[in-house]
């Protein structure tokens, strides 16, 4: 037992020392393990740290809060066929489901781009038609001013809620409740602003104004009020899945679907969303580093030729220390750790060096999250060197400890 302590602990002075004294050459061996471990672990700081981020705008929006809408499968499209949720379907689900904290309709106004102007400025923006029950179910607050209220709706006022985006393209004073802004030919006054959010995938999330939905479904007709989206809450003494299913039911009596049928509309939750990008975030990782990965096992080629040709460079060197009294065990052990340090010590800095990068892409692209390189990925990466160096440094390892002393000697 202290023979082999003993033995391992000069070992390891002997491969710091070796290492030491052939740093260049060290460095050069460790270079593509270096190249290897920072590759993968930039791919995963950015994968994860886009997936955090993205994770946390959803949780905002709350779990439970889901949202209904019509889907039509591909072969619908080709013939023609679209499919639709209606004004007079989510006034039915209003009066006929209990079961929900609060329920609203949501309709796109005009286009998704439309066009708002205020003085001289103008820009593009996203007009949602709604009612008052909108704020509690996405939980939308105003900064400055008020929501829409029940009687916006019932008079078909002409007001706007708006995203605080708007106020920077349009130029409009930083509280600008009470001016005038006009939406493709109408004029309406701003009640409100709501609370920034910021972006998500580079996408502005406080650039839209919000209307009541009578008012919008005047100005625009009864045609673009025939494709509503439905968001609600369950309530607290129920589960999305029970409520789910109920309006699942009514739908399909509604829309006379036959038993064999397809849905005809979908639910989408933010857990859901989460999950989905979830699972493709962690998809394109395991590609990505399984891709990247293969440079590491190029690295512990590497290390093992380099050790090897140190084998026969210190031939002699190992043919002296045999002849006093340095047992092949002794050897085996002096360059098996030797393999083993220049393994770690390239992982580690390819550990580090994949950070800096994916934080330095992150400082360089405004709509990139900060990087997160996740425990499982430090621990994977100091592992997997560790095995690179055993593995590639076995072979080296066992061929100088099987050196003859007296061939060795005699080696030139």
């Amino acid at each position: 037992m202290y023979k082999s302590l003993h033995a391992m602990l000069e070992g390891t002075k002997a491969a710091l020392l070796s290492i030491r004294a052939h740093a260049l050459r060290s460095a050069l061996t460790t270079l593509g393990i270096i190249i290897g471990v920072a590759a993968v672990i930039t791919v995963v700081a950015i994968m994860q740290g886009l997936s955090h981020s993205i994770s946390s705008q959803l949780d905002d929006l709350g779990s439970d809060m889901i949202t209904l809408r019509a889907y039509t499968t591909t072969e619908q499209q080709m013939l023609g066929n679209i499919n639709r949720l209606h004004h007079d379907d989510f006034l039915m689900l209003k009066s006929r489901v209990q079961n929900v904290e609060d329920m609203t309709a949501t309709m796109q106004a005009f286009s998704m781009g439309s066009q708002v102007q205020y003085g001289r400025n103008s820009t593009q923006t996203q007009i949602i038609g709604t009612d008052s029950s909108y704020q509690n179910v996405v939980r939308i607050y105003p900064e400055f001013g008020r929501f829409l209220s029940l009687s916006d709706d019932d008079h078909r006022r002409r007001v706007a809620f708006v995203g605080s985006s708007l106020i920077r393209k349009l130029n409009l004073p930083e509280n600008p409740v009470g001016e005038f802004i006009n939406l493709s030919g109408d004029w309406f006054r701003i009640i409100g602003v709501a609370e920034t959010r910021g972006s998500l995938f580079g996408f502005d999330q406080d650039n839209y104004i919000i209307a009541p939905f009578s008012t919008i479904r005047s100005l625009t007709g009864e045609r673009a009020a025939s494709n509503v989206e439905v968001m609600f809450r369950p309530a607290a003494n129920t589960t999305p899945q029970q409520v789910q299913e109920q309006m699942r039911q009514l739908l399909r009596q509604r829309h006379r679907l036959q038993q064999d049928d397809a849905d005809s509309f979908e639910f989408i939750s933010a857990e859901r969303m989460v999950e989905q990008f979830s699972s493709i975030t962690k998809s394109v990782t395991l590609v990505a580093g399984g891709v990247v990965g293969i440079s590491l096992l190029v690295g512990g080629i590497g290390v093992m030729n380099i050790m090897l040709v140190s084998v026969t460079e210190r031939t002699r060197e190992i043919g002296i220390v045999k002849a006093l009294g340095a047992t092949p065990q002794f050897i085996l052990i002096q360059f098996l750790v030797e393999a083993l340090v220049l393994s770690l010590f390239g992982g580690i800095i390819g550990l580090l060096l994949g950070y800096g990068i994916a934080s330095f892409i992150g400082l360089m692209l405004p709509a990139m999250p900060e990087a997160l390189v996740p425990m499982w990925a430090i621990f994977l990466s100091i592992g997997f060197t560790t095995l690179i160096g055993v593995v590639f440094g076995l072979a080296p390892a066992i061929k100088a400890a099987k050196l003859n002393p007296i061939d060795a000697l005699r080696y030139e």
